[in-house]
């Protein structure tokens, strides 16, 4: 448990936390200088709308945590309270913004909610689920929101995307991301809700590929995690899916709407619903981004896909904004929180508790996990 502990903390050094700042800002200013425009500034015309709808900004931002609170509570049945869950949900944010978007906050969201006493069966679940959620949103707002607005507008030209040593336009980085998160989504639905254990043959049967081979362990505890995903959710009733897609549907609507009112409050009369759908084009960029939280990639590929809706000279300036409205706060609550949660979780008279817990825990199910 010790070793799991200094593990987890070692992805909250101070370094972890710097180099986003370093890179997002660094990108941010080069940005700024490169395409400075005095005229586009001295220009902007305050008025009470652009200070109310920099507001409904940060309300959205309000909404997207609320949305995430919300649905933690629904999938652990309420076990974690809503003061708990704020911590939850603000220390998960942080790890997911100082870990690269290919890797994400994950495992350490495994150990975050398991240490607010969720059984380790659960919490693997309640981390699989909220991943299936948030793919089952991306995979229905993408095919609304092309019928609304047209697949000819929702690409830009600019820039091109290194995958599997081929270089791909906006269109195919799309293509091939959406397409995998469609193939991921179903194996999870086939897995959860249908055949966990087959589903976990089949992995190690395709793991058995020579090029394979050598991520079978991986792939093997995948099968677990969705057999015990499974039995976890098994027999939950339809509303509480209801609920829990809502506490999605909530968050990435409003995580997508800070742009919208960011732009609201400069720009009248732009199409919302295309800027909406640019940002889904936009999210698949970012997941696979190398760097932490996208960190310099967030800040480039904004001026690229959002540039023609921002008068020109004002891109960079709410590029920047965006990500200190969306993506810093969660570096900063994050120090501020940790101590003081660690400290809860791992208190001196609650530190030989929560060891002898978590043995409890891993005797009766993680060594009990299938195989």
């Amino acid at each position: 448990m010790e070793k799991q502990h200094q593990k987890v903390l070692s992805y909250f050094r101070f370094r972890r936390i710097i180099v986003p700042i370093i890179l997002g800002l660094g990108v941010a200013t080069f940005l700024l200088i490169r395409n400075f425009d005095k005229d586009a500034f001295t220009g902007i015309n305050w008025v009470w709308q652009s200070y109310f709808f920099i507001f409904m900004a940060l309300l959205m931002m309000v909404v997207r945590d609320v949305g995430y609170m919300y649905r933690l509570r629904v999938l652990t049945d309420g076990q974690i309270s809503w003061r708990r869950s704020f911590d939850v949900i603000m220390l998960w944010e942080f790890a997911s913004a100082i870990t690269p978007s290919i890797i994400g906050g994950s495992a350490i969201a495994l150990y975050i909610v398991n240490k607010e006493g969720v059984s380790m069966g659960r919490t693997t679940a309640i981390v699989l689920i909220t991943a299936f959620l948030d793919e089952l949103f991306y995979i229905i707002m993408v095919p609304l929101l092309i019928i609304i607005v047209g697949s000819q507008y929702l690409f830009t030209t600019e820039g091109e995307y290194v995958f599997l040593n081929t270089r791909f336009g906006t269109q195919g980085i799309f293509i091939i991301g959406y397409l995998f998160i469609v193939v991921l989504t179903t194996i999870i639905i086939y897995g959860v809700f249908l055949n966990p254990r087959g589903t976990k043959m089949i992995l190690l049967t395709i793991f058995r590929l020579p090029f394979l081979r050598k991520w079978r362990q991986k792939a093997a505890e995948t099968g677990n995690e969705i057999i015990i995903t499974s039995r976890e959710m098994k027999g939950k009733p339809f509303s509480f899916w209801i609920k829990a897609f809502a506490g999605t549907f909530f968050s990435w609507t409003g995580r997508f709407m800070v742009v919208n009112f960011m732009i609201m409050a400069f720009v009248s009369g732009a199409d919302h619903f295309l800027i909406f759908a640019r940002q889904l084009v936009m999210w698949v960029i970012l997941l696979i981004s190398p760097t932490p939280g996208g960190s310099g990639v967030a800040e480039f590929v904004f001026s690229g896909f959002l540039g023609e809706f921002i008068p020109a000279g004002l891109t960079p300036a709410l590029g920047l904004m965006w990500r200190l409205i969306s993506y810093y706060p969660y570096l900063f609550i994050g120090v501020i929180i940790l101590p003081h949660w660690l400290r809860r979780v791992y208190g001196k008279k609650g530190k030989k508790k929560a060891i002898v817990d978590y043995a409890d825990k891993t005797d009766n199910e993680i060594n009990q996990k299938p195989v």
